[in-house]
């Protein structure tokens, strides 16, 4: 059901600030607004244009509370598709509080998490997956999960999913009126263009599915561990690549009890590097804890980035090895990136010496930030973004995620069924369930529950 009654929220971040934008949205938006303005040219809001905007101040009763400037938006062309206008006044908590009180008491109500969108998909404005990137798209915090939102917000994902859809709807259309004419033993869906069809949807569906991998990723940022033995410089590392001193270096080995995470962006995908503690055999209690859980993060990692003294080849060499063979063997699908530190100190034949023995090897100076870059390009590397070079749709949404495997599931069946020759009341079955999984990504199937779970995360005011 539509609602009709008037709800106003704070549009702008909460605190202080140069300006703050309170927005209300409804069938008497407009007239609850005209009836706390006062024009400075006693213009009466209710008989302007849409999309204008009117400088005048908020009164209650003959109390001024502040100078504004009002925007109207009047349906069906707002964000919410309802009669909505905004109040920019000054950023001061007391204002924006005074003036949200007076709007309460004149009729409106405070808004719910996500219910201004909520409004538009319920008034056709967007569909589920557009509402869905709105979120994203305010926590998008890189090029990369920002470039990502804007594309699934305006429609690209919707459009691809409901081409699919309708084209699949057309079919099942021809098999139910088969049903129809059961008795005469007639078929209207061409079985040779329906198979095409199927292989086709199944190709989009297989493509969406995998984009998840890297969608994923690219939306909560990829987690790197960075291991080694104590005092090999994965603290200074962390700092070099931070630009800051982010971590504790000190010459004592175990330094670094816990794990220190911070984030980065590079070349517009965020990373997540999990400075962790020195790997070593240890009689401290401590120091132990924080051995164990360096595994625990390697194991959460997506990429691990071991580093070693290279300077202490020569000496630690085989015990080295034994290190990297137990941690590929342990996590043998990680992408691991083999770091020799303090390659500053290094002779030329011990260079080479290195690269012979560990041809995958990068060699930096973490102290004096040679090599950084490259370390950087070779996370890079890890991230397929060539879908995202050529703006193809990319699935970040788990629950879009859920409901392509579903669908995937469905195509499968109605194939296996075209080629076994199965009895077309089933494969209507199974057309209906691959519609509906459809449906489920835009919005067009859908219940309050789902509606519910999903705006409930959005913050309040959008």
């Amino acid at each position: 059901m539509i609602p009709h009654d008037s709800i106003v929220a704070l549009a702008t971040p909460s605190g202080a600030g140069a300006i703050a934008v309170i927005r209300i949205s409804g069938q008497d938006a407009i007239t609850i607004g005209n009836s706390v303005f006062k024009s400075i040219k006693n213009k009466e809001l209710t008989t302007q244009k849409t999309h204008t905007l009117h400088l005048g101040h908020i009164m209650d009763d003959f109390k001024t509370l502040d100078e504004v400037l009002v925007s109207i938006f009047k349906g069906p062309n707002s964000y919410t598709g309802e009669n909505t206008i905004e109040i920019s006044c000054h950023g001061s908590t007391y204002i924006q509080q005074q003036i949200i009180q007076l709007l309460l008491r004149k009729g409106c109500r405070m808004a719910d998490p996500g219910e201004f969108t909520l409004r538009a998909f319920l008034n056709g404005k967007l569909d589920l997956s557009q509402a869905e990137a709105v979120a994203d798209l305010i926590s998008s915090d890189n090029e990369a999960s920002h470039q990502i939102a804007m594309q699934q917000m305006r429609g690209g994902f919707s459009n691809e999913i409901a081409k699919l859809r309708e084209e699949l709807l057309n079919f099942a259309s021809l098999i139910e009126l088969e049903l129809d004419f059961a008795e005469e033993d007639v078929e209207f869906a061409d079985r040779t263009q329906f198979h095409e069809l199927l292989n086709r949807i199944e190709f989009v569906l297989k493509r969406l599915i995998d984009s998840f991998a890297v969608g994923n990723v690219i939306k909560n940022g990829i987690p790197v561990a960075i291991v080694g033995e104590p005092n090999v410089g994965k603290s200074t590392l962390l700092n070099a690549l931070l630009n800051e001193e982010r971590a504790i270096v000190s010459e004592i080995a175990g330094t670094t009890r816990d794990t220190i995470e911070d984030e980065l962006v590079i070349g517009g995908i965020g990373f997540r590097f999990i400075d962790t503690a020195g790997i070593r055999e240890t009689e401290d209690v401590v120091e132990s804890i924080g051995i164990r859980k360096t595994f625990e993060k390697i194991e959460q990692a997506q990429v691990v980035v071991f580093l070693f003294d290279s300077s202490e080849f020569k000496v630690s060499g085989l015990k080295l090895k034994v290190e990297l063979e137990k941690i590929k063997h342990q996590f043998p699908l990680k992408p691991l990136v083999i770091i020799g530190n303090k390659a500053d100190k290094l002779k030329e034949i011990e260079i080479e010496n290195l690269k012979s023995e560990i041809p995958e090897i990068l060699l930096i100076s973490a102290k004096e930030k040679l090599g950084v870059e490259d370390l950087k390009n070779r996370l890079l590397a890890f991230v397929n973004t060539g879908a995202l070079r050529n703006n193809e749709t990319i699935v970040t949404n788990t629950r879009h995620y859920d409901s392509l495997i579903k669908a995937l599931e469905e195509i499968k069946k109605v194939k296996f069924g075209l080629e076994t020759n199965l009895s077309s009341d089933l494969m209507a079955l199974d057309i209906k369930e691959a519609l509906y999984q459809f449906g489920m990504i835009t919005g067009q199937v859908t219940n309050d529950e789902l509606l519910g779970n999903i705006f409930a995360n959005f913050c309040i005011g959008k």
